[in-house]
Order: structure tokens, then C-alpha cells, then sequence
């Protein structure tokens, strides 16, 4: 289609076009080098940053303490003395809570297991190009695993193109899995069996995390328009919440667990945003007699979900190509493969 354009021009024109591909080719050979430098350049500041990192997973896992001043001391011999808490209890429970994205991932039923992570760490990979983020869990009564990773294999990092994402396989103990709940039925009428009739049904969970959409094989038939566009939703949402975890809960988590970063410099409000909500001011008054009605609805429904935390983000996730095993041990002083 590009040679008809070009076909169609006088040839003055076409002279000048060609030497504006020529600035383009200029440009893009500067762009190559920019991105080889920058890629020098994070790597360089990942690595001052892990020592912060190593000095925050000790603070927050109590294996460093943190001197008291004396005024603090003295404020602490005249309370009572209770159990002593080590390191900063549900540190990344309440940092993953306190965003946007990740809270809408994150349920009441998930919170106890939550409160055993230790870290979050992630790294960049090579080959294939990408990233890995490693989820680091004390001995818990969930499940088995030390380490959950979940790493993101990318076509390419600058648009980003995600090509497939790949999750731990979590194993579980006994009746203590998180993404699935028992149902149970009572026998129909005139039955036999006079027992109730009890099933798996999966549920919504943080740790769905772990298992991500999966892209079809190549060599598979095609599949659908519809499952297509649902397949490529779920796969820019999964990167979303991962990109968040790398991008903003890792490198700023104590003000995540504060709250500090909901305070607005994290967000970006645009006019869009702005009008948007005078829209919802003016049709509020409309809507309330709906909501009234809809409100008996709502919690019968409620009543067989599994609650989620209420969130008001707008979700922006990269583009997927649609159409990690967890290894147990203490957390790694840094990423070798970065």
C-alpha cells in the first residue's frame, strides 16, 4: 500500500519524500543507540537499588531492628507491654491493597495467605526478553511453595508486545486452595441420595495471578472473533497488574503501605478524567432511584461471591500477541539474570 502512495506522487515530491525517509533512517539509528544506552543505564541503577532492597526485606522481616529513639523509649516503658510484633506486620498485604489495580485483584479470602509474603523482587530477562517477578512466602498453611514467580515473555519491550506470560503452579494443601470454593447443593426432590451434593467452582483470587491466560498455539485452528478479543482483554489486564507490581508497588512500597502514594502524585488525571466526572454529578440525581431498586439484587448476589475491594483505577495494560517454576529458598541478594 506504501509503493501506491509513493506511485501516485509528482516526481518533485517523491524526491522530497525519499530524503524525509532519509531523516527517518538518521533518527532511527540515533533511537537504536538511545534505547542500547538505556538499557545500560537501568541496569546500572537496578543494581544500586538492590542494597535499599536488601536493607527493606530485613526491616520488614524483622531480621534487622530498627534503634529506638529515647523519647520513644520512654513513651514505650510507660505502656503496657504487649507481645512483642516482629518487623512490619502485612507490610505488602496492605501495599498490594493500597493500589488501584492490585486491590481489585485481592479478596477477603486471600488476605490471611497474604500476610505470610516476605518480598517482592522481579528482574529482567534476556532470552527470551522480558521480565520475572518472584513473590517470596514464609511457611504458611496454604501452600507449599517458598516462591510463586510469574515472568513475562515480550515481542517487543518498547510497544510492549506481550507474546505469553507464565506462572507458578501453586501447591496447595489440602482444602486450603485459594482459587477454588466448595458449593454444595441439596438433592433434588424425590432423590435417594439424601446427602448434599458438594463441587469446585473456581473463584476469584490474587493468586489466578499465577495461572495466566494461555495464548493458542500457532498450529491450532482459529479461534474465534469473540474469544479472541476476550483472550487479548485478559492478557493486557494480566499485564497490567504485573507491569504495576514491577513499575510502582516494588520500587515505592512503604508509601504504598502508608497510603502516601494514593495522595494523587502516582496518578495522572487528564481532562478526559475531569469530564467524566461532572458527567456523573449531573446524571447522579437520575441514576439514584435505579441503584435504590437494584440494591436487594446486589446482595443476594453477594451473598455467593467472593467479596472484592472497591476500586475507582482506570486500567491501561500493553498490547498481547493474541491474535516459572517457583524455586524454595531465601530471597536472592539480587537478580543474576539482569
Amino acid at each position: 500500500q506504501h509503493s501506491d502512495v509513493l506511485e501516485n506522487l509528482t516526481p518533485k515530491v517523491r524526491k522530497r519524500v525519499d530524503a524525509l525517509r532519509d531523516i527517518q533512517g538518521q533518527h532511527d539509528e540515533i533511537e537504536a543507540k538511545f534505547r542500547e544506552e538505556r538499557a545500560l543505564l537501568e541496569a546500572k541503577y537496578q543494581k544500586l537499588y538492590q542494597p535499599l532492597y536488601t536493607k527493606r526485606y530485613e526491616i520488614v522481616n524483622g531480621i534487622t531492628e530498627v534503634e529506638l529513639a529515647s523519647e520513644d523509649t520512654k513513651m514505650e516503658e510507660g505502656e503496657e507491654k504487649t507481645p512483642e510484633e516482629k518487623g512490619v506486620p502485612s507490610f505488602w498485604l496492605t501495599a498490594l491493597k493500597n493500589n488501584d489495580v492490585t486491590s481489585e485483584e485481592v479478596t477477603e479470602r486471600d488476605e490471611e495467605a497474604l500476610k505470610y509474603l516476605k518480598d517482592i523482587t522481579w528482574c529482567k530477562l534476556v532470552e527470551p526478553k522480558g521480565f520475572k517477578l518472584d513473590f517470596f512466602f514464609d511457611s504458611n498453611p496454604y501452600f507449599k511453595n517458598a516462591v510463586l514467580t510469574k515472568s513475562y515473555h515480550m515481542i517487543d519491550e518498547d510497544e510492549p508486545l506481550l507474546e505469553k506470560a507464565i506462572g507458578t503452579d501453586i501447591d496447595w494443601y489440602p482444602g486450603k486452595c485459594l482459587t477454588q470454593k466448595i458449593l454444595k447443593k441439596k438433592p433434588k426432590k424425590g432423590s435417594k441420595n439424601t446427602k448434599p451434593v458438594t463441587k469446585l467452582e473456581d473463584c476469584e483470587s490474587f493468586f489466578n495471578f499465577f495461572s495466566p491466560p494461555e495464548v493458542p498455539d500457532e498450529d491450532e485452528e482459529d479461534i474465534d472473533e469473540d474469544r479472541a478479543e476476550e483472550l487479548q482483554n485478559l492478557m493486557e489486564q494480566d499485564y497490567d497488574i504485573g507491569s504495576t507490581i514491577r513499575d510502582k508497588i516494588i520500587p515505592h512500597a512503604v508509601s504504598w503501605f502508608t497510603g502516601e502514594a494514593m495522595d494523587g502524585e502516582e496518578f495522572e488525571i487528564d481532562d478526559d478524567d475531569e469530564d467524566e466526572e461532572d458527567d456523573i454529578d449531573e446524571d447522579e440525581d437520575e441514576d439514584e432511584d435505579e441503584d435504590d431498586e437494584d440494591d436487594d439484587d446486589d446482595e443476594d448476589e453477594e451473598e455467593t461471591k467472593t467479596k472484592k475491594k472497591p476500586s475507582t483505577g482506570h486500567k491501561k495494560g500493553g498490547r498481547s500477541k493474541t491474535v516459572g517454576d517457583g524455586q524454595e529458598g531465601e530471597r536472592p541478594p539480587e537478580c543474576k539474570q539482569q
